[in-house]
């Protein structure tokens, strides 16, 4: 028999760190259930006493989201359990070292298309049933991260602006029929995966990423 929760249901990818663990968090804070999906599970379990501290409730899914057996699993208990999903936010990426076009390395070149790309589509198609189950209609959020052309960012910008072009295809198919899809880019935040790209850049100077949050939440 489906569960069906009070709760709104919502799914964020790469929710053990960073802006998705930040989402994650305000979710649960507006009273969202959420099924939080990361690679680190100590980020996982953190964000659930976070979670439990203020009164939401959470679903932990440590996994891969390049793993196509687990997504396909994932989706599937979500459709056994509650029948839809009401908001999918996608926070999940690969950010390589940076590093001149012509000295990529062959392995980050693979884990960007892989991560932000391949799994991406991938994801699309198994969740866009989910959200279309949802009443009126589902939702789905992509961060934006215009960086594609600056110098040595060619993977990380490459793989991102073809991330991007999925989605706003997405959102244009589903201008009239649903889902909603939001894209969004953010402020730099004080993020791992901005220290990898400047690593000796002033941090408190940074938005944090609770604020970031907050803003892109009351967008949804």
């Amino acid at each position: 028999m489906t569960e069906t929760p009070q709760k709104r249901l919502a799914l964020v990818t790469g929710a053990s760190r960073g802006l998705g663990f930040a989402l994650a968090e305000e979710l649960a804070a507006r009273s969202w259930h959420v099924i939080a999906l990361g690679r680190t599970l100590g980020g996982l379990e953190e964000l659930d006493d976070r979670i439990q501290a203020r009164g939401g409730s959470a679903t932990l899914a440590a996994m891969d989201i390049t793993r196509d057996d687990a997504m396909r699993h994932l989706c599937r208990d979500i459709h056994d359990r509650w029948g839809r999903l009401d908001l999918w936010v996608h926070a999940a990426i690969h950010a390589p070292p940076m590093s001149p076009a012509d000295h990529i390395a062959g392995k980050d070149w693979d884990r960007c298309m892989a991560t932000n790309i391949r799994a991406s589509g991938f994801l699309i198609t198994m969740i866009a049933p989910l959200l279309a189950a949802s009443q009126p209609r589902g939702t789905a959020l992509f961060i934006d991260d215009p960086v594609a052309g600056d110098k040595f960012m060619g993977a990380y910008g490459a793989s991102k602006a073809a991330q991007m072009a999925l989605a706003r295809s997405w959102q244009a198919e589903g201008a009239r029929v649903g889902p909603r899809v939001i894209i969004e880019a953010c402020a730099p935040m004080p993020t791992a995966t901005r220290a990898r790209f400047f690593p000796g850049e002033e941090r408190d100077r940074l938005t944090p990423c609770a604020q970031e949050a907050r803003r892109l939440i009351d967008l949804v």
